[in-house]
């Protein structure tokens, strides 16, 4: 269990900053069992439930056995949690989120993240002969979540909001310390400025939507002003705002860490990157000039999403998540009293290696091959970079298109290569490059 109250997370975040957060893992799993072991992180006493058994077994307990819990973190840095709880607040915004990610939704979107990637290919890539690829990657995602959520399309507008959101999504998931300097610290500053300017965005779509100069369903902002609970009451303005800073990280901070790892893997494997690009091209050439992408195009790029499951597999955007058990059960042949934290291998905090990169799960771990996801793909619980069972990312399609589009867009326009060949990864808890991935550009 480590030290008192911080257990052992000085060693987990080590590993993760040094780049290897699975050596965390792998160190237990060896010394203890490959199934289950415990610890003490983030000043919680913590399960560890590894493999692909150990996925399924809680994916098809949610809910049973265990249910969704945050740390006290985010307990802080969301002041509306408090009055409810965390795990209370994520359910209210999954059912918001069910009517703007249905497949017809969807099916609108692909045409404005099209649009969205080319304004921000041709102000912030064309031209250029070196870029910073991940706080590109970052605006392109946030651009586009600020779009679905909110309805804000001007980049200056954009960046006005997308620059505080970096500290405080940085801090989240951290250990809570609030002193001068500490990334809580940063996290609590950065989400007070961010929800005064929301709580000015929400005023104003009131006034906008008593005067009918929107429409009705236009965003999730719209939805949530207008939508009462069983009871008639309407959500408060200061809770709407935590939901939407909720829904903005949520929209934008794993799918950039995917698409700069994309960049990356690109450079390093030039071979790999010619086949996405062929098949991008035979979609671009099909298409009518300045026609944009539709569904079916999407539909088209299979191998382009093999190779993005494969990235997400050697670096997945969250290392896994946090539940509680709500009951006492047995896993293992190990007891797990009502009450404990359960760490396990899925989408929100941590231990997605246990599988991701274990040679029981896939063959020759190392290696890069998109082959991996041909036909039927890995087996259940084994790639698990959006979690499973009922609490599956809701977000996942979403995540698709966005990520998609952008392959699109990037490869029929550049080629790259890395300025730092060995430029080293960090953990924390998203994985991205120490110095943000600096490439040169290639115009095709």
């Amino acid at each position: 269990m480590g030290f008192p109250i911080i257990g052992e997370s000085l060693e987990f975040l080590s590993t993760g900053r040094k780049g290897y957060p699975e050596k965390f893992i792998y160190d237990r799993i060896a010394k203890y069992s490959s199934q289950v072991f415990k610890t003490c992180n983030l000043g919680q006493p913590t399960t560890v439930v590894c493999g692909a058994a150990g996925n399924k077994f809680l994916f098809s307990n949610e809910n049973k056995l265990v249910t969704s819990w945050w740390p006290d973190s985010v307990n802080k840095i969301f002041p509306s949690s408090t009055q409810t709880s965390s795990t209370e607040e994520s359910k209210k915004l999954r059912k918001f989120l069910r009517n703007f990610l249905k497949p017809e939704a969807l099916i609108r979107y692909v045409s404005m993240m099209d649009t969205i990637a080319q304004r921000h290919i041709e102000a912030s890539w064309e031209g250029k002969q070196q870029v910073t690829a991940f706080p590109l990657a970052k605006m392109y995602t946030f651009w586009i979540a600020c779009k679905v959520f909110l309805s804000i399309d001007d980049p200056k507008d954009v960046a006005k909001l997308a620059h505080p959101f970096n500290n405080l999504a940085y801090g989240i998931i951290s250990f809570p310390i609030d002193l001068p300097g500490t990334s809580f610290n940063r996290s609590i500053k950065a989400s007070k400025w961010v929800r005064k300017d929301l709580l000015s965005i929400i005023k104003k779509r009131k006034v906008d939507l008593a005067e009918n100069r929107v429409l009705l369903t236009q965003d999730i902002l719209s939805y949530m002003l207008l939508t009462a609970d069983k009871d008639g009451q309407y959500m408060k303005e200061t809770d709407i705002a935590d939901k939407i800073i909720g829904l903005l990280i949520g929209g934008h901070d794993t799918t950039s860490a995917v698409i700069a790892f994309i960049v990356k893997y690109f450079a390093e494997l030039p071979h790999i990157c010619q086949e996405v690009l062929k098949e991008q091209m035979d979609i671009a050439k099909s298409k009518r000039p300045k026609e944009l992408l539709n569904w079916n195009d999407i539909q088209r790029m299979k191998y382009s999403w093999n190779v993005a499951c494969e990235v997400m597999r050697l670096a997945p955007p969250l290392q896994g998540a946090f539940r509680e058990a709500i009951h006492d059960f047995n896993f293992a042949g190990f007891h797990i009293p009502k009450g404990w934290k359960v760490g396990h291998a899925v989408a929100l905090y941590w231990n997605a290696n246990s599988t991701h990169r274990n040679p029981e799960s896939f063959l020759d771990p190392e290696t890069f091959d998109p082959t991996r996801f041909e036909g039927i793909g890995p087996a259940p619980y084994k790639f698990v970079p959006f979690g499973g069972g009922p609490r599956i990312c809701p977000g996942k399609e979403y995540a698709r298109l966005e990520i998609l589009v952008f392959m699109h867009n990037l490869v029929k326009r550049f080629r790259w290569e890395k300025l730092i060949p060995d430029e080293k990864i960090i953990v924390d808890p998203l994985p991205y490059h120490a110095k943000q991935l600096p490439i040169h550009l290639f115009h095709h």
